[in-house]
């Protein structure tokens, strides 16, 4: 072989070395993920600890998945968080799931769906249920991947002062905060409130200072750890009417970056943690009941009877509403499930 022959042979070779070590490197960063993992809830509540435990989870595995928690609002509202996550800006979220990009979205605030935690679990959790497939279809075709809802108790109304008539469907005298949802809006009006629109962020300071009453928000749990630990608000009314429901949920495009290990991991991470939340909330419900009555909080339980009457009366006046925003086809097939 002549010596030019023998160069061009080493070059050849040392451009195929190259080649592969670029791949094998090339494939390892794309392995190798960082990922922003988003949520609403304040820092100290127990839905913030379970998201640094899915992140310790997830890093733990050691599949190449980073994960850093931005919990509180911190990059965002809910609405904005879920539009993020839609784009890929957001890479994992813990939060509720508004209906502004959607209106099939309306049966999270689907109001007397459910009575109890058992119901919750049947009808909420469970990936088989008409309720979450039809999230996970709608969630899907917006770019999105539902891993797991998660029903933390009742979102009943906190205020400042004791609505008249609280346990019938007489005017309120009061004017009180609904999130973005028509549906929540016409139920708080058909019991008898004045309503505004508020964003999750601008509620404490909204109620602090007066500019409403107060709001229809929070379960126990977050109601004593929001705001009777700051001395906002005096009153819980529990109308166990809305489920306080958050999902975790992920961007299409990131998961398409993730190889089968992975999402494996992912997956098991948000599994557990959800099985834990919901057992933890559950336990934990009556106990933060107790907690507000200690900080000086006035709880209003109507009676089993009393929340009957209310029950049929929004089930009667506002389902068929719903129907003509979600689709009579999604309200048959939840309803279906419930039978």
């Amino acid at each position: 072989m002549t010596k030019i022959k023998k160069i061009g042979k080493a070059i050849s070779q040392i451009g195929i070395v190259g080649a592969l070590t670029l791949g094998l490197v090339s494939a390892a960063a794309a392995a190798d993920l960082r990922l922003k993992f988003a949520g609403n809830l304040p820092v100290d509540h127990q839905g913030t600890k379970v998201m640094y435990q899915i992140a310790e989870e997830i890093e733990a595995a050691d599949v190449g998945l980073k994960v850093t928690v931005f919990p509180a609002n911190q990059l965002g509202s809910g609405e904005e968080l879920l539009e993020d996550t839609i784009r890929g800006n957001v890479d994992l979220m813990m939060g509720f799931i508004y209906a502004h990009k959607d209106p099939a979205f309306e049966i999270n605030s689907m109001p007397y769906l459910v009575s109890s935690w058992e119901d919750m679990d049947k009808t909420v959790r469970n990936k088989e249920s008409a309720f979450f497939e039809v999230m996970s279809e709608h969630m899907g075709a917006l770019g999105l991947i539902l891993f797991n809802n998660n029903p933390e108790g009742f979102a009943s109304v906190v205020a400042n002062q004791k609505p008249d008539d609280w346990a019938g469907l007489g005017s309120k005298g009061m004017n009180i905060r609904v999130w973005s949802s028509d549906v929540v809006n016409n139920t708080m009006k058909s019991l008898g409130y004045n309503t505004t629109t508020m964003a999750w962020a601008d509620i404490f300071a909204a109620l602090q200072s007066g500019i409403v009453d107060g709001a229809i928000c929070c379960t126990k749990q977050a109601t004593y750890t929001i705001f009777a630990q700051s001395d906002v608000g005096k009153y819980y009314v529990s109308y166990n009417a809305f489920m306080e429901i958050s999902s975790f949920y992920g961007s299409q495009k990131t998961w398409d970056k993730m190889n089968d290990e992975q999402r494996a991991v992912v997956r098991a991470a948000f599994d557990k943690a959800s099985d834990e939340f919901f057992e933890w909330n559950k336990a934990n419900d009556a106990s933060f009941e107790a907690k507000l009555i200690e900080s000086g909080y006035e709880v209003l339980n109507p009676s089993e009877e009393e929340l009957a009457g209310l029950r049929d009366h929004v089930r009667a006046t506002i389902w068929p509403q719903m129907a003509e925003i979600v689709g009579q086809e999604v309200i048959d097939r939840i309803k279906a499930d419930l039978e």
